[in-house]
């Protein structure tokens, strides 16, 4: 097990520009538009498995300004995180560690974001909504970015709630409130996570340790990590399958459900037995592509079921 010291990343300078020199693409990559795609694609489903209407103009300036809280959220987690960022290897050459943006363009450049995206969101939609964008962006850049993710192995686990709290605020787009349909769609993608982040973790453990960050693979080690992945991937196997019971996941979503979650036990149960070198690598990074995959079918099927029209009831 890797001992962790608090003041890992602290000596650790990374290139800081000189004069404001970033394009436009070094600015877009500070909202992490991956991250961005995922809880556009997240909300509308909110949107959508919702059983009232939003007008179509209302729905996709309520789904940009969604997409820009959450790239605003992310552009102050890389301010933040960016001496972290300086000493791993897949993070390092992100605009701010590789000298392209001054941290302090990087600050107002998200809090602007951050500002302008809650207040359209309130006037367009409703203050719910946009109440619970202001919630999301704190909890991802101030409560994980600032306090959890170094403090704690169980960062990625409370963090993850701001993961996934899209599904939530595009519903009360729609509602002005939140409902069953919403709060389900949050758990998923809450238990989602930690098997989700921590199966990469076992990969990049060493990196992590490097950091300073106490992923759980260098606090309660590798072990433990693996039996609590096989846990939370139960948990969430039967938690997939809710939307069926609950009446607004239909025949297909049912299908994607029962065999996407027994493949992500199966894949689990993989990573708990095996343990060393190169097999037990690629059974870590098999789970963590095939939850990606799991994630994006679950709802891509209640998207095709409601909004197109496809949804055939499991139960009478």
């Amino acid at each position: 097990m890797t001992t962790l010291s608090n003041s890992a990343i602290s000596d650790r300078p990374f290139v800081e520009a000189s004069s404001s020199g970033g394009e436009v693409a070094d600015y877009f990559a500070l909202l992490k538009p991956r991250v961005m795609a995922l809880v556009i694609f997240t909300a509308l489903v909110g949107m959508t498995v919702t059983p009232s209407h939003v007008n179509p103009v209302i729905g996709a300036i309520s789904l940009l300004m969604i997409a820009v809280g959450a790239g605003a959220s992310g552009c102050l987690n890389m301010w933040w995180d960016a001496d972290v960022d300086a000493v791993m290897t897949r993070t390092r050459t992100r605009p701010i560690p590789a000298g392209r943006i001054r941290p302090n363009e990087a600050l107002s450049f998200g809090l602007t974001l951050s500002v302008g995206s809650v207040l359209v969101l309130g006037l367009a939609a409703n203050w719910l909504s946009a109440g619970l964008l202001a919630f999301t962006i704190v909890f991802y850049a101030v409560i994980y970015s600032m306090w959890l993710k170094r403090s704690t192995a169980q960062n990625i686990v409370i963090g993850g709630a701001a993961g996934a709290l899209p599904p939530m605020i595009g519903q009360a787009v729609v509602t002005g409130s939140i409902g069953i349909e919403g709060t389900v769609l949050f758990l998923i993608i809450f238990i989602w996570t930690p098997p989700h982040f921590w199966a990469l973790a076992l990969v990049k453990a060493g990196e992590y340790a490097r950091a300073g960050i106490p992923m759980m693979p260098n606090t309660a080690g590798p072990d433990s990590t693996r039996r609590q992945i096989v846990a939370y991937s139960v948990l969430l196997a039967p938690l997939g399958l809710a939307p069926v019971f609950l009446g607004f996941g239909g025949m297909i979503y049912g299908v994607v459900g029962l065999f996407g979650g027994l493949a992500m036990v199966a894949l689990s149960l993989q990573v708990l037995r095996r343990r060393e070198g190169e097999a037990a690598n690629k059974a870590a990074m098999s789970l963590f592509g095939f939850s990606i995959l799991y994630l994006f079918l679950l709802f891509s099927a209640l998207l095709a079921e409601q909004g197109l029209g496809l949804f055939r009831p499991v139960l009478g």
